[in-house]
């Protein structure tokens, strides 16, 4: 990778996951700066010269969303304004990802109208992970490399050495991932029969379909908000004689509760990724953190030597 001629910046919801990105391609972070002025103005600037170059801006978009995703197209416009070659817009967790479609009358496809305004300020490419809706990429008229969390999460779990472990989806729309995490821990799959009938972040399970008595479990998701689902399957798998409980996330957004939640519930430990870093209350040591800075970094790397991205996820 020509270093000389990459540059990666970080918004202000990453900037912990960006160093870790840089310290894996032996690069310094960009410099920039942030400033929030009283009336909730946002104002960026980039403090070094990016004419000509390839560039990246890391930033979730999330605590608090609106806000976050406003910065990441102002850095999009100065980087673009400034001349850069290309912006990557490399957004870890792309919160409007939940409303991919118009499933009730007169409401927004949000994450359509993303697509459009990251497009609109001048990115050249997204890459993002574990996009709620994978479908979500074709909203974009500009390539989109969503990576998966999945290879970090079960390098880690393996380091448990659990036996006969069965892999649980929360719900029969994630049993698809739920079972590429079965294979690829050897692991059996089992699932819940869950029902949302609002918006309230909250869901009833009903039951857990598959055989789960006398193994250890795993549950896996792709992001948890409240930690209300992950404890309620937790709680009937231990009802279906299940036992020891893990769960893991790619994205841990853990709203206010939810460490309680989780904390009070069979979970012995939630495993999250560092694709959010900004949260309204501290986590504690019954959440894991696993870095996905290394995916992050294969990604750009590939990116800039215009090789495959996809093959880092190909079994």
């Amino acid at each position: 990778m020509d270093r000389d001629n990459t540059l990666i910046f970080a918004g202000s919801t990453s900037r912990q996951l960006t160093a870790r990105i840089c310290d894996q391609l032996d690069l310094t972070p960009g410099q920039n700066e942030t400033v929030i002025f009283s009336e909730g103005n946002t104002f960026v600037r980039v403090l070094e010269n990016v004419r000509g170059r390839e560039v990246f801006i890391v930033q979730s978009t999330v605590f608090p969303t609106n806000d976050s995703f406003m910065e990441l197209l102002f850095w999009i416009d100065a980087l673009k304004r400034a001349s850069a070659t290309s912006v990557t817009a490399v957004i870890p967790f792309f919160s409007y990802a939940k409303g991919d479609k118009k499933d009730e009358p007169r409401v927004s496809i949000r994450a359509r109208v993303c697509a459009d305004c990251i497009e609109a300020a001048g990115a050249d490419r997204v890459v993002t992970m574990d996009l709620h809706a994978p479908q979500i990429q074709g909203f974009f008229r500009i390539p989109v490399d969503n990576l998966y969390a999945q290879p970090v999460l079960v390098q880690r779990v393996k380091q448990l050495g659990l036996e006969h472990l069965v892999v649980v989806s929360p719900d029969a729309g994630f049993v698809k991932a739920a079972r590429r995490y079965a294979h690829a821990l050897e692991a059996s799959l089992a699932f819940a029969n869950k029902e949302r009938t609002g918006h309230n972040e909250q869901a009833a399970v009903h039951e857990i379909i598959g055989d789960v008595a006398g193994r250890p479990a795993l549950i896996v998701d792709d992001f948890t908000i409240s930690g209300g689902t992950l404890a309620e399957v937790a709680h009937h798998l231990v009802a279906y004689g299940a036992g020891p409980i893990y769960a893991l996330v790619s994205h841990g957004i853990l709203t206010g509760g939810a460490i309680e939640r989780i904390s009070a519930s069979p979970i012995q430990t939630l495993f999250i990724t560092d694709t959010i870093e900004k949260r309204p209350v501290p986590l504690n040591n019954r959440i894991e953190v696993v870095s996905v800075a290394p995916l992050f970094a294969e990604a750009i790397r590939r990116i800039r030597t215009r090789a495959s991205v996809s093959e880092m996820f190909q079994e």
